[in-house]
């Protein structure tokens, strides 16, 4: 399956290279979809790119910044809530390892939580992008009006419920 947002590089001819990327309308409004927003109004990734030719292949370095404008429903009343994204960026794209068998387990360090597979002679960091977006949308986010509907739905704010809740009406103070 293509993702909405592709943009294949060939990691051959990208040292030194500056990307801007941008999705079209159509990929906005199919990444809105895929990450449960309202809409995406602007997308926009500035990427500065660099090689390190490895005997495994060729390891990629991409850093740069994300700034969108997203609408997102609200956690709790779902009203529209305009959100701006500006994020630091920075991806390690490395071939595809085949030295490993299935169900072992693998001890990752910090340096490679960024890193992201590819195979073959072209990453897609169209996809990387997208990824990110991802992972900077606040999946709890609420409004000025959450506290009100949850009210009216009878639901207490989140620190009045969960298995402590019961515990801060107790007396549980020393009466000696």
């Amino acid at each position: 399956m293509t993702p909405e947002f592709s943009r294949l590089i060939d990691v051959r001819q990208v040292e030194g290279k500056h990307v801007s990327l941008a999705p079209t309308e159509a990929e906005r409004a199919a990444l809105a979809q895929r990450f449960g927003l309202v809409r995406i109004d602007s997308l926009t990734a500035d990427l500065d790119l660099s090689t390190k030719d490895r005997a495994s292949g060729f390891q990629v370095e991409a850093s740069g910044t994300l700034k969108a404008k997203i609408v997102q429903p609200c956690a709790v009343s779902a009203e529209d809530l305009p959100v701006s994204i500006d994020e630091p960026l920075f991806f390690r794209f490395v071939p595809q390892a085949t030295d490993y068998t299935p169900d072992e387990e693998i001890e990752l360090t910090a340096e490679e939580l960024d890193e992201i597979e590819y195979d073959g002679t072209h990453l897609d960091i169209g996809e990387a992008v997208a990824q990110s977006l991802a992972l900077a949308i606040d999946p709890f986010l609420t409004g000025p009006d959450a506290e009100a509907a949850r009210k009216a739905a009878g639901i207490g704010a989140p620190e009045d419920q969960g298995p402590f809740a019961a515990l801060k009406g107790l007396n549980l103070g020393d009466d000696t």
